[in-house]
């Protein structure tokens, strides 16, 4: 790896708190666009970032639309591009930013899809179909990030100290090491506790794990290993809507805002560091009003 991109993908995790995923993402994206301009501007030296002119960086964008890369995609390598100049620029490495004036692609952003609150309910119902350790954790998994609206990340990063049943509450550590306290709903509660004392003490095998869930091993539960899951249990309550790891969560923020929680009370509890986030889901809730509407007054479409 260039050396130059290691320096930034450091700053980015140390000095500006960004998440795995993101620092993941970013240097996937730079080393792809280091690999093109080793290949089409290679003079079998080290990289001079210092020479670099804006149409190489333009070259490389085009190169990525004649792949077809989908728009969303396209607009996140050239944020990655940006800030790693912006970077090298703030630092002195180079004189002059050649991704300055470069243009993002306008993506248009699509409307999370949340689950019926029916759809939520024969979800968390698949789990009690089962009397096994692996049943009880997945039901407190699946009740909790309901309960909460923790992301996925968030869920599996939990540690057993991470819980309070007393209060009830959950303590989890967001994006930008930004710790927040959830309350957890009395049927959450219980579902974490059962799994607590029937649960876990089956499934880990190392008294010091400190992991809240954990898989067959004993070892802490992954997000691929949350994913596949939540996909089977989709499949047996038979949920059309398509569900993603961060369907519960989707569904959560919704279900708050049409039960008429305060958008502030919501943003506060979703960790959204600015509120035009959380705005996204009034959009939607505003949507299920009109529709409830329509379908009991038919004349007023």
């Amino acid at each position: 790896m260039d050396e130059h991109i290691g320096h930034f993908l450091t700053f980015l995790s140390v000095e500006k708190g960004a998440s795995g995923n993101t620092v993941s993402a970013y240097r996937n994206d730079l080393q792809q666009f280091d690999a093109f301009l080793s290949g089409v501007h290679s003079n079998g030296k080290a990289r001079e970032w210092e020479k670099l002119e804006r149409d190489a960086i333009v070259e490389y964008l085009l190169a990525l639309r004649k792949k077809n890369y989908a728009e969303a995609t396209v607009a996140r390598k050239v944020a990655a591009i940006k800030s790693f100049f912006q970077y090298l620029h703030a630092e002195g490495t180079i004189r002059r930013n050649p991704a300055e004036s470069l243009e993002s692609p306008r993506v248009g952003r699509s409307l999370p899809k949340p689950l019926s609150v029916t759809e939520v309910d024969e979800l968390l119902e698949q789990p009690l179909k089962r009397n096994t350790p692996e049943a009880k954790r997945d039901r407190a998994m699946l009740e909790l990030l309901y309960a909460t609206g923790l992301r996925v990340t968030e869920l599996v990063s939990l540690d057993v100290d991470d819980i309070n049943m007393s209060g009830p509450y959950v303590r989890c550590m967001g994006k930008g090491s930004k710790e927040r306290t959830i309350p957890i709903h009395e049927q959450a509660a219980a579902a974490v506790a059962e799994y607590l004392n029937d649960g876990r003490a089956q499934l880990v095998k190392n008294r010091r794990e400190s992991a809240l869930f954990v898989n067959r091993r004993g070892e802490r539960l992954t997000r691929q290993g949350f994913w596949l899951i939540l996909k089977q249990y989709a499949k047996e309550a038979n949920i059309a809507t398509p569900v993603t790891p961060h369907t519960l969560r989707h569904s959560f923020a919704t279900h708050m805002l049409r039960g008429g929680m305060n958008l502030r009370h919501v943003q506060e509890l979703l960790g959204h560091a600015n509120i035009s986030t959380t705005q996204v889901y009034t959009q939607i809730a505003n949507e299920h009003v009109r529709q409830v509407y329509e379908k009991a007054h038919p004349r007023a479409r």
